[in-house]
C-alpha cells in the first residue's frame, strides 16, 4: 500500500507490518511460516472496511480476488460487494474454483488438483477466504 500524505495513519500500519514481520521471524521454525494477510479494525470509525489491491485495475465483471500459495495448500481471497442480493459462494471443483455473487462470476483455473472434500470457503464481512487442500502425489 502506498503512503497517502492525507492518511495520518500510513506511519503506524507500516511500523505495524514491520512489528509482524519480526514477530514471524521469532517465531519456531520461521522459514515455513507464512502471514497470508491482516487486517487493521479500528474502533470508533463509522467507514466501511476497505480493501486495498496492488497492481491491477478495477474491472466491473470482474470479482477482484488474491491467491496465495503453500506447498499443501491455496488460499483464495475474494472480496464481495458491500450489499449483494443472494449470500456469494464458492463452486469448488478438482482444477478450477468458480467465485459466484448475484449475477458475477469469476473462474479461477488452479495449477495444481486439489481435493474437494476437504476444501472449504468462509464468507465474513466482505470477504470471501477459500481454503483449498492439494491433492498429494502419491
Amino acid at each position: 500500500m502506498q503512503n497517502n500524505s492525507s492518511n495520518p495513519y500510513d506511519d503506524v500500519f507500516s511500523n505495524i507490518s514491520k512489528i509482524m514481520e519480526e514477530m514471524v521471524k521469532s517465531m519456531p521454525e520461521h522459514q515455513h511460516a507464512r502471514i497470508v494477510g491482516y487486517t487493521i479494525i479500528t474502533r470508533g470509525s463509522n467507514e466501511p472496511p476497505v480493501v486495498f489491491r496492488l497492481g491491477r485495475d478495477d474491472d466491473d465483471d470482474d470479482i477482484p480476488y488474491e491467491v496465495v500459495e503453500t506447498d499443501d495448500t491455496i488460499y483464495i481471497t475474494a472480496e464481495m460487494p458491500p450489499t449483494p442480493k443472494n449470500v456469494p459462494f464458492a463452486d469448488i471443483r478438482v482444477t478450477s474454483v468458480r467465485i459466484c455473487v448475484d449475477d458475477r462470476q469469476t473462474t479461477i483455473v488452479l495449477d495444481h488438483p486439489v481435493d474437494v472434500i476437504h476444501s472449504w470457503f468462509h464468507l465474513h464481512r466482505g470477504v470471501l477466504d477459500i481454503t483449498l487442500k492439494k491433492v498429494r502425489n502419491q
